[in-house]
């Protein structure tokens, strides 16, 4: 049932995450929704877009991540993380995937009104002239967070295995302290 709640919270985290990430893009560049993605959602609402795109490009790399995370927890005959074990660093991760997002679309934004990137192929032609900036802006936050957040799952897995061994560790220190 732990490995389960495991998963269940890295699929949540990551939607979590997916839904309020896209509530600041979506604001950045609507576009990046609308002619960037394909057309699942009859709206241009920016905040529906924000929660469907939320939940549909970050669902799958919550499972993704968090089955190795939880066998990571759960596995084997060291003590056993739960999670709520793993909501702190879960958390941390998230922030850092906020705080990458945020300094890869500055990043991408200034590269763009340089000249340093553009657009090509299709996309080039299909987004406005006006709102290529944006529209990369968008592309490198995502592009951040996604990056950020497959390589920070598994250090995540090897922060589990980490705290398990240094459980094991001080449990066994601790039983020989008190065996006569």
């Amino acid at each position: 049932m732990e490995f389960t709640r495991i998963v269940v919270l890295s699929i949540l985290a990551a939607v979590g995450y997916g839904i309020c990430h896209d509530q600041v893009t979506v604001r950045v560049c609507l576009e990046y929704f609308t002619i960037g993605h394909a057309p699942v959602f009859n709206t241009t609402s920016p905040t529906l877009l924000a929660i469907g795109w939320g939940v549909i490009a970050s669902w799958w790399m919550g499972a993704f991540l968090g089955i190795p995370l939880a066998a990571a927890s759960r596995i084997g005959s060291r003590p056993k993380l739960t999670a709520s074990d793993l909501l702190k660093p879960i958390g941390i991760l998230l922030a850092v995937m906020a705080g990458s997002a945020f300094l890869a679309g500055v990043a991408g934004s200034a590269a763009a009104a340089s000249g340093r990137i553009c657009l090509t192929g299709p996309m080039k032609t299909r987004v406005p002239l006006d709102r290529h900036q944006a529209f990369l802006t968008d592309l490198c936050a995502h592009n951040a967070a996604y990056a950020v957040g497959f390589v920070g799952g598994f250090v995540l897995c090897g922060y589990a295995v980490h705290v398990r061994k240094r459980r094991e560790l001080t449990a066994s220190e601790h039983w020989a302290q008190h065996v006569p």
